[in-house]
């Protein structure tokens, strides 16, 4: 698959920051950040273990202070809206997947269809069927009826990706949605949050570690260098072998062919 590239035309903006600062524990994450994100876009962010990739999504989620800055959602202020307002448009999957509850899967995924409905509603028929369509999406469907405890740990994980899905957010900001799914699923996942974002015209923020993945799911990319320094730009501009060597700080030699270009460590020669 080719590098993405960016919308041609510049659309209003669903997630804006503007001179945005984060820190945690005394470490900057970011200095005055400045980042639209648009439907059809899809923002990667990539650093080195312990950058903060995993803060800086929950300050754009609303969820962590800032230090300083505005985030805004479809052009408000997201310090002036309440939670269930956000999660209407806004949706977040995190790093690790708990369940607070034993429930069903389905009973799992159909949690993502609360911010929709009122405080003494119920679940209507077209949330029931979002529920089960997130589960199919996540191949899931089959054990809609087992216990979220029982499923595997890679099978979770999909699960708390469903309950995103029916959420159905504008946005969405994705923290290592791959983590524990072997090379198959995590095609199959970001496949399917590639179509949403280009077919449904929704956009989302994805924090990895494969530079690969980024390659071929990330119209624009976020680099974060732990120092409160960080670069954004164009898929093709800013994945580069010069550009990721720096960013983490050794040697990687970018390979091409008809297809693709792939991003490798250029290990030492192992030693007799």
């Amino acid at each position: 698959m080719s590098i993405p590239t960016t919308n041609a035309e510049p659309e209003k903006p669903i997630l804006e920051c503007r001179d945005l600062h984060v820190s945690i524990g005394g470490q900057r994450i970011v200095e005055s950040l400045d980042m639209r994100v648009a439907s059809g876009q899809s923002i990667g962010i990539l650093g080195p273990n312990g950058v903060g990739k995993t803060t800086l999504l929950l300050a754009l989620a609303g969820v962590r202070e800032k230090d300083s800055g505005a985030v805004s959602l479809d052009g408000q202020d997201m310090d002036a809206l309440s939670r269930r307002e956000i999660a209407r448009e806004l949706g977040m999957l995190t790093q690790n997947t708990r369940f607070a509850f034993d429930a069903s899967a389905l009973e799992v995924a159909l949690s993502g269809r609360h911010p929709h409905i009122g405080a003494l509603g119920r679940e209507s028929a077209r949330d029931i069927g979002a529920a089960r369509q997130a589960l199919e999406d996540v191949d899931l469907k089959s054990l809609a009826g087992r216990s979220c405890r029982e499923l595997s740990g890679g099978e979770q994980r999909r699960l708390a990706l469903a309950v995103v899905l029916a959420q159905d957010p504008a946005v969405v900001l994705l923290d290592e949605p791959t983590n524990h799914l072997d090379p198959a699923r995590q095609v199959a996942i970001l496949d399917r949050l590639w179509l949403r974002v280009h077919q449904q015209r929704r956009c989302q923020v994805i924090a990895l570690h494969d530079v690969n993945l980024a390659t071929c799911y990330c119209t624009d990319v976020l680099m974060l260098f732990g120092d409160g320094r960080w670069e954004f730009g164009s898929t093709a501009e800013m994945l580069n072998a010069e550009r990721l060597s720096r960013l983490f700080g050794c040697e990687i030699r970018a390979i091409s062919d008809q297809h693709q270009t792939v991003f490798a460590v250029a290990g030492a020669p192992a030693r007799a």
